[in-house]
């Protein structure tokens, strides 16, 4: 039997690993980890960013835009990342698809693993569509992207093996 893996950012499973050093704990994230059903990454730390970190965001354009070296990824203090949070990038694919993975569940709003928003570039909280650096790039290899606010039940059991959907779907902890 072929077991594929979903992908969840670190954050999901109770790492405190975002800029701030928190954490974004998701209960059925981490259920999913726990159960063999999801791996964790986080592209940043990847990228050997520390924790806490300044903040950052993709500025004058999209992920799309980094991607084609028409926009950056700066941090609030005005330095260029734009390098690190393609590494990142990079290195989860790479994980990914040695893991064999088809979906990924990422934290919304990070200029890596943003899936349906990211901040504007101008560090004043405001938020647009579109994704992160991490999560274009895995959506651009074929990989399924959500967001966290995403991440349920019904959108887990595509991707997990049929004696583990039987166990979520008996689970009410996630309802």
């Amino acid at each position: 039997m072929k077991i594929t893996l979903i992908l969840i950012s670190s954050c999901l499973a109770g790492f405190e690993v975002r800029y701030d050093g928190s954490a974004a704990t998701n209960k059925l994230a981490l259920w999913l980890v726990t159960h063999g059903q999801a791996i964790t990454a986080c592209p940043e730390i990847m990228a050997d960013f520390d924790i806490p970190r300044s903040p950052a965001e993709i500025v004058n354009g999209t992920a799309n835009d980094v991607l084609d070296d028409k926009a950056i990824v700066k941090e609030i203090n005005g330095k260029d990342v734009t390098d690190k949070y393609l590494l990142g990038a990079d290195l989860v694919l790479k994980i990914a698809k040695k893991n064999q993975v088809t979906a990924a569940f990422l934290k919304d709003g990070s200029p890596s693993c943003g899936n349906c928003t990211v901040y504007n570039g101008t560090f004043t909280g405001q938020k647009i569509s579109g994704r992160g650096v991490t999560a274009e790039v895995l959506a651009k290899n074929g990989i399924k992207t959500f967001s966290d606010n995403e991440l349920s039940v019904e959108n887990v059991l595509p991707f997990v093996d049929d004696i583990v959907k039987e166990s979520l779907l008996d689970t009410t902890i996630f309802n």
